[in-house]
This record gives structure tokens, sequence and C-alpha cells, in this order.
């Protein structure tokens, strides 16, 4: 259990935690001196079940209330101390809000000094405090008279602390490694070692971890538990993890800085949260307010955006989205903490909903949709409701890491809600089985409707298809549907034209009995088939004859038109496509005309058509005299076995 002290500068906080646990936690010159603390202090004791309790001792003075934040993030239980001869304060007050703002319910209230008042006196200073924690989660909290300097109740204190460690429930050390960094530093010997709180998951020694925002991975040499040496470090806990690694330094890290499992390192710039605006602001929250903002042990300036077309005023609860100068790896659930922009005071708080806000549209019935289902609990009930959203898919692998799911977890949570699962790419989507019925019913009636106004086509380009249905299906998820539709049997694929099993573009007689005729001069050569005007004189048949059936066969998907009267098989245009994606390597990723004139020995003229052809489709970008490949081929003009790559798919390099 960590135990974490608010309360006034000079209430008694340190000795407090020197009279339970031994320990002076002033380590520093200046606060020896100044007789205050300044920064996070650190002692422990056992727990009697073969554990410690873990204390941080945080600064009671208003400038250094980020740094009490810090050291707030991550505890258990709270010890608010308020002293017999001062009584409540300004700093008690803000550190009880931060503690509610937190979500703390959790802990005992401590009178310090009490030798100093008599019976009346504590009295009336246990009114006063009572009336300060009315609506807050220590509204319940015993008060507890102690004196430091005589030793009155600290034996009572202890023992309410034991109590209360052991009846802890165990964290989960399933979830994936989150640590926040409160201290870090070099120790001769040793290197580069950080101290925090393990916030979810376990942590062993040579465990490779990435440190966020700067990516850096670093291995857990060795680790300490409590100020003792282990080989775990387990979720609730504080750790010191001494860090190794090319790029592991000092300088690299700091306090604010994350370690979290190098599967699971999503930043976010902006996030939405349901906040509270205190009680105790003088005025509603304005749009784009500047703020402090505190999450685990990260300080960073951003700004407010209110969801709502009201304006929050003091009391109220609402919906705003956090947009910061630089990602933070927050996670649905984490608590944040506001102060105002001078850092003067505490505004507000709340729990994050959604780390992966959108900058646009913010405000949709779509979007406080999302937020709605977003605020429902457990994540069963969220998941549900997510997928009754349009469009009715949900990205399983974010959704387990917004959740901090074990990815186990996120598979057991599918197979328990029944959820159909669909793969697109590294993706993985969900929707419930009545929602992909509806969708493939709606996708079907597309295409019946398409066939009837256009029977003489083979089919109906796939995003074509999806932005008809008017469903928000984004390109790779659609593909990706499309795909397994086709495989499935209840759709037809060629290429990108998707089509109902039952219909075939047919050529009109006419043009059958033409097309036999040029198919074979057409294949012969086929990176340099003849145009129109050779295929008339060579079949004695008019040119205007000849472009028609030729357009009607690039209708029907057998032919493409790469230049003006110079037609092509769809296949060969594939193939050449291929080809020209095998020039463009990691190692030379631009090549020349010749290069692939080469490779198909078609001539320059018709090599330079084909690749002219190849940049209005988007697969080759031409910069000067040369180009590189810049999408998969089969992206652009389909697969010989006419799957669908997803159209998100990594461009070459």
């Amino acid at each position: 259990m960590i135990v974490g002290t608010a309360g006034h500068v000079d209430h008694g906080k340190t000795q407090l935690i020197q009279a339970l646990t031994g320990v002076d936690t002033d380590r520093l010159k200046e606060e020896k001196a100044r007789g205050i603390t300044i920064d996070l202090g650190f002692a422990y004791i056992p727990d009697g079940q073969g554990g410690m309790i873990g204390f941080v001792d945080v600064p009671g003075h208003e400038r250094l209330v980020h740094t009490m934040l810090a050291g707030a993030a991550g505890i258990d239980f709270a010890l608010l101390v308020v002293a017999a001869d001062d009584g409540v304060m300004p700093q008690t007050r803000e550190h009880l809000q931060i503690l509610d703002l937190l979500g703390l319910t959790q802990g005992l209230i401590v009178l310090s000094k009490a030798d100093l008042a008599d019976a009346p006196r504590r009295a009336a200073l246990i009114a006063d405090i009572r009336a300060a924690c009315a609506g807050t989660g220590l509204q319940a909290s015993d008060i507890l008279p102690v004196s430091s300097l005589t030793g009155e109740g600290i034996d009572e204190l202890r023992a309410r602390l034991l109590d209360e460690a052991a009846s802890q429930t165990e964290r989960t050390t399933a979830a994936p490694f989150r640590f926040t960094v409160d201290r870090a530093f070099t120790l001769a010997g040793a290197g580069t070692v950080v101290t925090g709180t393990v916030v979810s998951g376990r942590v062993a020694v040579d465990d490779v971890v990435t440190i966020l925002p700067s990516g850096i991975k670093a291995r857990v040499r060795s680790l300490h538990v409590s100020n003792q040496a282990a080989s775990t470090g387990h979720a609730g806990e504080r750790c010191a993890l001494n860090l190794a690694g090319a790029d592991v330094t000092r300088q690299a890290l700091a306090r604010g800085c994350w370690l979290v499992d190098p599967a699971r390192t999503g930043q976010t710039p902006r996030f939405d949260m349901a906040f509270t605006l205190l009680a105790t602001e003088s005025r509603a929250l304005a749009q784009w307010t500047p703020v402090h903002v505190h999450c685990g042990a990260s300080s960073m300036l951003g700004r407010v955006v209110l969801l709502a077309d009201e304006p929050l005023r003091p009391g109220d609860l609402g919906l705003v989205q956090i947009v910061l100068p630089e990602p933070l790896p927050v996670r649905h659930g984490d608590r944040v903490v506001l102060r105002d922009t001078s850092a003067s005071r505490t505004i507000g708080g709340g729990l994050v909903l959604d780390p992966r806000a959108p900058a646009r549209k913010r405000r949709s019935p779509q979007r406080m949709a999302r937020l709605e289902a977003l605020a429902g609990g457990d994540p069963a009930t969220a998941l549900i409701h997510l997928i009754a959203i349009d469009p009715g898919f949900e990205d399983l692998s974010a959704f387990a890491e917004d959740w901090s799911l074990p990815s186990d977890d996120a598979e057991r949570l599918t197979e328990r809600l029944s959820l159909m699962s669909l793969a697109a790419g590294p993706t993985h989507f969900v929707t419930a089985a009545d929602r992909w019925r509806q969708l493939t019913r709606a996708i079907e009636g597309v295409l019946a409707a398409f066939h009837e106004q256009k029977p003489e086509l083979p089919g109906m380009a796939i995003d074509h298809v999806r932005l008809a249905l008017r469903s928000g299906l984004p390109r790779p998820l659609f593909a990706a549907i499309a795909t397994k539709l086709a495989r499935d049997g209840v759709l037809a694929l060629k290429s990108h034209w998707l089509r109902l099993p039952a219909h075939s573009a047919r050529l009109g007689a006419d043009d059958a009995l033409l097309w036999a005729r040029i198919k074979p001069l057409i294949e012969r050569d086929r990176f340099k088939p003849p145009r129109v005007r050779d295929l008339g004189l060579a079949l004695e048949v008019a040119e205007q004859k000849i472009r028609r059936t030729c357009k009607s066969l690039v209708r029907v998907g057998e032919l493409t038109e790469v230049a003006h009267d110079h037609f092509f098989p769809r296949a060969v245009v594939a193939e050449m496509a291929r080809i020209a994606a095998r020039l463009s390597t990691p190692e030379k990723p631009e090549f020349s005309a010749s290069d692939f004139r080469d490779q198909l020995d078609n001539g320059r003229k018709v090599a330079i058509q084909i690749l002219e052809f190849f940049d209005r489709e988007g697969l080759t970008l031409r910069r000067g005299d040369v180009r590189r490949t810049v999408k998969d081929p089969a992206l652009v003009f389909g697969t010989p076995e006419g799957v669908i790559v997803p159209a998100d798919a990594p461009a070459r390099p």
C-alpha cells in the first residue's frame, strides 16, 4: 500500500512520517535549512504481510503544488494532515480538492500537533475539518489526534495503517506495464536510476521497456521495491529501476516521463475527458482556456476545448477536450488535474474517456454518443455500446491499449460478447453479428441497384460502394469487409470491381466476335500491343469499330486504356505494375524510364506512356527524370486472385 500525505505547509507531515517510520524524508540541504519539504520524500515500514507500506511525503507550500501532484500519482491511501495550532488552511483545502479529483476515497485525517490543543480546541478543530471535508471522498474518514512530539496517537495511527494494508485488494499484474517517473538521477557505479510507481502490470530484471515521450528503449538492469532489492515490481508498488541502454542517459529522463511496455507505446496530443470545474472557481470556464495539465507525474501546458453548447459553470460536470503541445501517454480512466495558467490554484479535474480524440467534428452527435459509451464503466459494457454506434465496428487493438487490457483479455471479451472479428491488415476489428448482417444486406442492395442501372458494366468500384453506403467506414476496413464477403461467396470481387455473384457483364454479339479476333493480336506482344489503327489495318476493320469494341472491353474489365487508343489486357497492366514496384527497392528507391524499358523490352516511347499512366493512377511518383513506386500495386490494380489490399497500406520507400 502506498500512503500519501497532504496538507498545508508546516503542519507536521514530515515529522509524522518520521515518527511512524524513523526516516527523515527531508533529504535536501535546502529542506534542512528552511525546515520545510521542497521535493518528494519517501519512507517504508513492513506491513506485517510480507510486504511494505510506502509513504510519500509531499510539499505543502502553495508554490509546490505541482510537486505534490507528482507525488500523489499512484497513492492508495491518503493522510490529510491538519495542525492543531493553525486548523484548516488554504493548502489544506486545495490538497483536499486534489485528492478528491484523483478519486481517493480511502484515507485518514490526522490532527497533528495535538499537544498544542486542549479538549474544547480539539472539538472545534474537528468540526472545522468535518465541514471542510463535506462532499469529498474523505468526508467519512476518521480524525485521529496525533502528536509527533509526545507520541500521542502514533501507535494507533500505525495500527490503523497496518489494518488498511491488510485489507487492500491485490492488483492484477496481467495488464500492460506502465510506470510514472517522479525522480531520475545517476548513481555512482550503477548509472541511470529512476524511481516512481508501477501504475499497472509488472516489471522484472532484464525486461525491455520504452521511455516516453522520447521512445528510447532501455533494459532493466536491476530494481528495488520499497528500498529492497527485488527481481520483480508489481502494480501499486514504488520501485527504483536501474536502466541500461545505448541512448539511456540522465538527460533522457526526468520527472513526468513514463516507462511502458514496448508493445503499448501509444501517445496522444489531445484527449477527451469528463471534467468537473471546482465550485470554488469565480466564473465559468471559457473556450480555449490555457491550463496546466497534470497526469501521473507529468505536467505541461495545454488548452481546454468545451464539448457542450453551454458554458461550464463552477461546480458543473461536463465533457471537455484537452489539447497538448506534445503527446502524452494517457489511457482511459487516468485521472487528470488542471490548474490555472499561473499555477496558483487548482481549477478542476476528472477522468480520461478517450485518448484518441479527434481534431475535427469534436461535438458531432456520433462523437457525443461515443463519449457516452466510454463513460459506461467496465470494458464489456463500453464495447457493446461502441459497436452500436455508426459505423458499428471497433478497433479491438486500440480499445485494448486505451483500456490497458492484456491482449488475451480482449480476445476473451470478444468471445464472451459473441462478437464477430475481422482483420484489416495489422488492425483487428470487431462488430455485432446483427450489424454484420445489416451491412451485408445494404451492400447487396447498392450493387443490385447499380447492376439494374448499368448492366453492361462488370461491377462497381469498391470505393464507390463504400461512399454509396454513407456509413463512414474507413477505406482499409471496408476493403477488408469486401474481401471477406468475396471469400465467403456473398459477393464477387475482381481487381477493384465488386459485384453480385449472379451478375456478369456481357459483350454484345458483334463485340464478342470482334474481340475473338483482336485478343490474339493484343496478347502476342503483351508489353507492346498494337494500337487501334494498327488493329484496324491488320483486321481490315474500321478504326471507329475497333475503338468502340475496345471501350466496351474496358467496361467489362478485360482491357485498360493506358494511352489514347492504346489498350492493354488488365492482367498485363497489373504485371507491369509489379515490375515497376520491384525496380523501387529500399537500397535504390528511384528508377528511370530506361530501367523500366529494359525490363519490358518494348521501346522507350511505350515505356514512358505506361509510366505516365502509372503516375496518373497514383502508383508512381515522378521527380525529374526518375520515379519511385509509392503504393502497393495490388492496391491500385488488384491481385491475380482479386483480393484487395487495405487502402491505407504502407507506401513503399
